[in-house]
């Protein structure tokens, strides 16, 4: 298919707050080897694309240098060796960047079809948190039925995918928010108990229950409240510093109460590994979303054009789930 020399796109045109995305005109991607070009209809927006804004998280080398991790679209233009997705195919897919754009690429196994009942608009708001959920949450942290799972910032993307998974799985699900109508929230989409962070002494109620799983965001003085926090041979994953990555910590808890420490980021992962979390999705998180069991909650849509309102949403404290902005007129 022959596509036009140029797109739209939101750059960082310098480091710093919201109003430094701005609009311009690049080259449409072409496909490499293994790769497809989408056309999007939505772009969904995400905390590490206010991190990259601020200059304190750069792209991989080989990554585009626009902003955008998810996206919905339709596929345009295969690479060599693409052997699943066909011209015209629609499809949600994680992208290493280039999601605030006309067009992004991406390797073919990161690409997934839509789940049966969810819209173009919802479906570009589930490649980031779900990847990140089933491969800390399942993967890496092996969560199991039964089992006292926390999850930090509950009302997050993250967050709600988090309660709604670990929920769907037989978990037991407690979180933290920072508003009395945010644990309303959480509380309908699973959550046993929601401590409001800010009044709620969290840690200590947490302690008495034992957590098996901890998966925080948070960091900083976190950090030891949740070591502390953990049942014996319990699991903490950490997969962002919101707070800090520095904290005083007793390690001895590690050894004596036979705990793990471990975390994870997504974006650097090869497109091998990516690829094996997305095949796990569609073979079961995909079979939850259509069934009604996990759903994609939307806090907030704009244009592509309107990047930075979306940036000032998501650092706002008040959004509830995902932010998305849509592309295709």
């Amino acid at each position: 298919m022959s596509l036009s020399n140029a797109m739209l796109a939101m750059e960082i045109s310098a480091h710093g707050g919201p109003d430094v995305l701005y609009p311009c005109s690049v080259p449409v991607p072409v496909p490499g080897h293994g790769q497809i070009v989408i056309r999007l209809a939505y772009a969904g927006v995400n905390r590490p694309d206010v991190l990259q804004r601020q200059g304190l998280y750069a792209p991989p080398p080989t990554a585009s240098r626009l902003p955008g991790l998810e996206c919905s679209g339709t596929v345009v233009e295969t690479g060599p060796g693409v052997t699943r997705w066909k011209i015209g195919d629609k499809v949600c897919a994680l992208l290493p960047g280039g999601g605030y754009a006309e067009y992004a690429a991406c390797h073919e196994s990161h690409a997934l079809p839509i789940p049966q009942g969810l819209s173009m608009r919802e479906a570009a708001a589930l490649p980031e948190a779900a990847f990140t959920v089933w491969s800390n949450v399942v993967m890496r942290g092996g969560l199991k039925s039964g089992e006292k799972f926390l999850v930090h910032g509950g009302s997050s993307g993250i967050g709600t995918m988090a309660i709604q998974l670990a929920h769907a799985l037989g978990a037991r699900v407690f979180t933290t928010v920072g508003a009395p109508e945010k644990q309303k929230v959480v509380r309908d989409l699973g959550a046993e108990q929601a401590w409001n962070y800010r009044s709620d002494p969290w840690g200590a109620e947490a302690k008495k229950l034992g957590m098996d799983l901890i998966l925080c965001m948070v960091g900083g003085p976190y950090i030891q409240q949740n070591l502390a926090a953990l049942a014996d041979e319990g699991r903490l994953v950490q997969i962002a510093f919101t707070l800090g990555a520095k904290a005083e910590v007793n390690f001895a808890e590690l050894m004596t109460r036979r705990l793990t420490f471990t975390g994870s980021t997504l974006r650097p992962q090869s497109d091998l590994a990516k690829g094996r979390i997305a095949a796990e999705l569609e073979a079961h998180l995909w079979p939850l979303i259509a069934a009604g069991k996990v759903k994609v909650l939307i806090d907030s849509e704009f244009p592509l054009s309107q990047a930075p309102a979306a940036h000032w949403r998501i650092e706002a404290p008040g959004h509830v789930g995902k932010i998305v902005m849509k592309v295709e007129e």
